[in-house]
């Protein structure tokens, strides 16, 4: 499983691991200060015998890079903001198929709508699903309904 943290944070984590060491601390020791097993300590410390500074720098993560980077995260947000009505759409509220289209539109790129929900969630946003309401709904006469009437209608409590 990875370890928490961005590339940086481990291999600043494994540097601090080794000048530990050379202070003359043990690896059960450094495993406890930095809350690590102690074999990854011993690995680390037997990479940089072998390869130096260079073995414990941290990797360029593998895998797809993604198609927005940043930048156009941040557009994407910007537009997002703005609300969907002022995108074209009837109504205020973004859903996964009109964000994929508003990025299609935006950037040209296409993704497949079980993954907007992914880039929206790393956004921090988060789903909502707007409260249905009627024009006439009248919040003041609400108010004093379960004020009012409300008690005097509820069934009392058999004692």
């Amino acid at each position: 499983m990875r370890p928490h943290g961005s590339p940086k944070e481990l291999e600043q984590r494994r540097q601090r691991a080794i000048s530990l060491l050379r202070e003359g601390y043990q690896p059960v020791d450094v495993a406890t200060m930095l809350g690590v097993d102690r074999r990854s300590v011993r690995r680390w410390k037997a990479t940089h015998r072998q390869k130096g500074e260079k073995g414990i720098r941290a990797k360029q993560a593998s895998g797809r890079p993604p198609k927005l980077d940043n930048s156009y995260l941040r557009k994407l947000e910007k537009a997002l903001l703005k609300g969907s009505r002022k995108a074209g759409y009837p109504t205020d509220l973004w859903t996964c198929p009109r964000v994929a289209q508003l990025i299609h539109s935006l950037f040209g790129v296409r993704y497949h709508v079980d993954h907007i929900g992914r880039i929206l969630h790393d956004l921090g946003w988060s789903p909502q699903k707007p409260e249905r309401r009627a024009i006439e709904r009248d919040e003041t006469r609400i108010k004093e309904w379960v004020k009012v009437d409300w008690p005097r209608i509820k069934k009392k409590l058999p004692n």
